[in-house]
């Protein structure tokens, strides 16, 4: 049997492993409540839209947000995500889609499913980082138009 490994294919995974590689980041980042880790997976110009109509722009602004937010809504929360689509859409430029959310302690995995994010990645001079990000909630099934 021949392997259908191709050079292309192999840097193609490679990308994808570094890719994941920050997403992951981001997730021992919130679980230490490490607002620099966090902030530093961010492009200096990055942008950041949040569901509550929050709109933050630049590394230091997303920096500063994630300092208060870890110090309190979001202390003792847990975040959770999986990827749902991960694609490039040219050489050093990544599109993913999440699902997941923040939990609580007494969420367990109630709001696993809550919100679906769009994650724009660019590889640069010091590696892949979050150029934007922007997340929604994820409408509840039983309502309608959900």
């Amino acid at each position: 049997m021949t392997s259908t490994t191709t050079p292309e294919t192999g840097r193609a995974r490679n990308e994808e492993v570094r890719v994941r590689e920050v997403l992951d980041g981001i997730v021992r980042a919130w679980a230490g409540k490490d607002a620099d880790a966090f902030a530093d997976a961010y492009t200096k110009n990055a942008r950041m839209i949040l569901s509550d109509n929050r709109f933050l722009r630049g590394r230091e602004v997303i920096r500063d947000a994630v300092t208060e937010q870890f110090a309190t809504a979001q202390r003792g929360t847990t975040l959770v995500q999986d990827v749902v689509d991960l694609r490039f859409l040219q050489p050093g430029v990544a599109l993913v889609i999440t699902e997941g959310g923040d939990l609580s302690p007494d969420d367990a995995e109630s709001a696993a499913g809550s919100v679906r994010a769009t994650w724009v990645l660019a590889n640069g001079l010091d590696g892949w980082r979050i150029a934007a990000y922007q997340n929604t909630p994820i409408p509840d099934e039983t309502r309608p138009g959900g």
